[in-house]
């Protein structure tokens, strides 16, 4: 290991607390990074120093991020300042890319074959779908998705089912430990993992086999975790268990930006960082190089209020800028309306691209009339919803097929294909093929081979199914995942590469005969997609073979390899990995799909009560936690705009076909006057004189809603005719209505409306 000279050209242009950042070796070390400070720029640089500076060897060096658009963002960017062979050497991913990697090579030391499949959410919830029907539970009454809610929140908390099932103590719990058991069982026989078991079962490798993590620890000798402040407790155990010998973690981010409490982020590994590796040496990033002086500062003075942080003094030299637009609409067209019109303004006075605006909410249902609006002024929009390309049909079908190849036990995968396109292979059918192979003992891929043994099937359904088999099994062969030593497979340079082996797949299938006859897409964008996912399948070929840093570089990767780390990327995609900046549209988002996120104009809309903060931080069972997530949730939405900022709340609002009088998010009167420009639209007249009945009437309610708050002080005990008796524990007039925050014995906290609650007052003596 070479000495770092004194002064290197990495450490150039950077400020004093990048530079220490940067420059830092051993030791563990936590780089607390205001919004818009120069993070993913001091990683990068760190990256390189300790490679090209201090000489660690980059196969050495782990960063993790956690999106793929991240990651690939910082590969590119280490590539422009280290070697072409040093950048492909390092390990830069997410964390469940790095996890599915290790267990790849580790699958057999837990049970599972190395072609382990990765189960998606839609993939998820068949399973659960599948477990209850089994259970004979009705999903009306446990939702899948509730019951995979619970399942992950588990998981990520290291619980499996066995330890979920042992702490289950009533109706509900016990309820999902069974289904939980269940769906375990489901992923084991059809050798998979979801995402969460990506995470605990690499920390049972890590428990139950120390020589690998030994291993594994003297190869990461420098780990580097970005948005430290989202993980959970199996992502801190990972870090923890990969750094314990070396102590070299760097970990980056921001308390004030964790908003991802509701999926098992735990904030408190960052603000207890220092405590779990004393001796931590600790920077400050504080200078933010996004946003003008009035936004920084509204934002500041917005999260200021929390008391889960660690202080920043946030500062910026780009000037002042325009203050931040505090916008009171008549309702949500009208709220659509006037985020059209400053988008429009600063486009054409400006000169502002439509790829330089974004639109932010709390709730997706908040979209729709803001792309009625953005449609009707002819604006072109994008909304980041996922990853639309791979939730389409056909790439599922084709998806499904590969990974039928991989992994044959993957029986989610081969109910989807066994009739996809038709082959006359019915319901019946497949029900004989599973209870045969239920009554049996056997997995569905085992009966497939030989369906002769399922009596109660017609000749031609054996034979069809025979077939069926036959081709996945000629595939599996060509693939190199089909070990017979009696023929071995071809050597990887006689082999078919990629893509040309997804063409055969897609073509003998079935599947492109059958989109180039479907009569319900004549203009055949089925057929193009699958055109697109054989032109995503070259790429990633011709860049996984650009990227390879091993002995056998100048040797082409085997078509199992290949075909492995293609299903592993695909089913790992992040739901804003498709954001397209360069679009030239206008981007719709969810405040938590923006982080990370930066736009010269944003719009944040239904800043209210109810919606941000959201309804269930005040029904949460630690409220004062929840309402302080929101609060990051909208400083984090503040932070992303870097010259114009609009936030903005209606008077009254439709939800669910109801139009009801809405109360300014809390969140509003947090930010100091002097930073904001209060502005107040209407589209018409005839609604300015509806606008001032309205503002009239809200005085009115509000100051009855002042009175009716006296009457029900928090301690007091209530009735209610539904939940029965409970304690007042809050109480809020602020605006039209008067919420109230009441435990009730039997059915836990709820948030009321007093002025429709109808609560009776009880004196504690009589009714408890």
């Amino acid at each position: 290991m070479s000495e770092p000279t004194m002064q290197s050209a990495l450490l150039d242009g950077l400020t004093e607390p990048q530079r220490e950042a940067v420059s830092h070796v051993d030791g563990p070390l936590l780089v607390l990074a205001g919004p818009g400070s120069g993070k993913t720029r001091v990683i990068t640089r760190r990256v390189a120093y300790l490679v090209r500076e201090v000489g660690i060897a980059p196969w050495q060096v782990l960063a993790i991020t956690f999106t793929n658009k991240a990651a690939g963002e910082m590969q590119a960017r280490v590539a422009e300042l280290v070697s072409q062979r040093q950048a492909r050497a390092l390990t830069l991913c997410t964390f469940h890319s790095l996890c599915a990697r290790l267990l790849r090579q580790h699958a057999q030391l837990l049970g599972f074959p190395p072609g382990f499949s990765i189960y998606d959410s839609d993939d998820q919830k068949r399973a659960v779908k599948q477990a209850l029907e089994e259970l004979e539970i009705s999903a009306s009454n446990f939702s899948p998705a509730n019951v995979l809610s619970s399942i992950s929140k588990a998981k990520n908390e290291l619980v499996d089912a066995e330890a979920y099932t042992a702490a289950a103590d009533n109706f509900y719990s016990k309820t999902v430990a069974r289904v939980f058991a269940r769906y375990t069982d489901i992923l084991q026989r059809n050798a998979a993992m979801d995402f969460d078991d990506l995470l605990l079962y690499l920390v049972q490798l890590f428990r139950g086999h120390p020589q690998t993590l030994r291993e594994l620890q003297d190869r990461y000798q420098y780990v580097l975790i970005d948005e430290y402040q989202d993980t959970n407790h199996a992502q801190f155990l990972i870090a923890a268990a990969l750094a314990q010998r070396h102590q070299n973690l760097c970990a980056t981010g921001d308390p004030d930006q964790s908003i991802y409490g509701w999926r098992g982020a735990n904030i408190r590994n960052i603000l207890e960082f220092e405590q779990q590796f004393p001796g931590a040496k600790v920077v400050r990033l504080e200078q933010n190089y996004r946003s003008t002086g009035h936004i920084l500062a509204a934002a500041d003075a917005l999260i200021r209020h929390n008391t889960a942080r660690k202080h920043k003094e946030l500062f910026t030299a780009a000037g002042e800028g325009a203050r931040v637009r505090c916008v009171t609409c008549f309702d949500e067209r009208d709220e659509a309306d006037a985020a059209v019109e400053f988008m429009q303004k600063v486009h054409d006075e400006q000169n502002i691209a439509w790829s330089g605006m974004a639109v932010f909410y709390r709730m997706n249902s908040l979209s729709r009339v803001m792309e009625d609006a953005l449609r009707n002024a002819g604006i072109p929009y994008q909304i980041a919803r996922g990853t639309a390309f791979y939730e389409r049909a056909e790439i599922r079908n084709v998806v499904a097929y590969l990974r039928a190849i991989v992994n044959p036990a993957d029986e989610v995968a081969l109910l989807r294909i066994i009739n996809m396109p038709t082959r006359g292979i019915g319901d019946r059918s497949i029900e004989a093929v599973q209870a045969f192979a239920l009554g049996n003992h056997m997995t569905f891929d085992q009966v497939i081979i030989d369906p002769r043994r399922v009596t109660s099937l017609s000749n031609r359904a054996q034979n069809t199914i025979a077939a069926f088999a036959a081709m996945l099994r000629k595939w599996r062969k060509t693939a190199g995942f089909d070990d017979d030593p009696q023929q071995p497979y071809p050597p990887p340079q006689n082999q078919p590469g990629l893509r040309l082996f997804v063409e055969d797949v897609i073509r003998q299938s079935g599947l492109h005969h059958a989109y180039l006859n479907d009569k319900s897409d004549p203009d055949q964008e089925r057929l193009a997609n699958l055109g697109e996912f054989v032109t995503f399948t070259q790429q990633f070929e011709d860049d996984l073979e650009f990227n390879r840093e091993d002995d056998d570089a100048d040797q082409p990767l085997p078509l199992r390899d290949k075909l492995l780390a293609m299903l592993e990327q695909i089913s790992l995609v992040s739901d804003v990995d498709n954001v397209n900046s360069d679009s030239g549209a206008v981007t719709l988002m969810t405040l938590h799909a923006a982080k990370g996120l930066e736009f010269p104009v944003v719009t944040i809309l239904g800043l209210e009560d109810g919606l941000l903060p959201h309804q269930r931080a005040g029904e949460s069972s630690r409220p004062g936690d929840a309402l302080e997530e929101e609060r990051r949730l909208c400083f984090v939405g503040i932070t992303r705009a870097m010259r114009y900022l609009t936030l903005s709340h209606a008077i009254q609002r439709t939800i669910f076909g109801r139009t009801m009088s809405a109360i300014a998010s809390p969140f509003l009167r947090e930010l100091p006057e002097e930073h904001l420009e209060q502005i107040r639209h209407s589209a018409d007249d005839e609604q300015d004189d509806q606008d001032d009945h309205v503002l009239g009437e809200s005085l009115l309610q509000r100051r009855q809603a002042r009175g009716l708050a006296g009457e029900y002080p928090i301690g007091c005990y209530v009735r209610h005719n539904e939940f029965g008796l409970g304690v007042v524990e809050s109480i809020s007039a602020e605006g039209a209505h008067t919420r109230c925050r009441v435990r009730f014995l039997q059915v836990g906290r709820k948030t009321l409306i007093l002025q429709y609650a109808k609560l009776e007052r009880v004196d504690p003596e009589d009714d408890f």
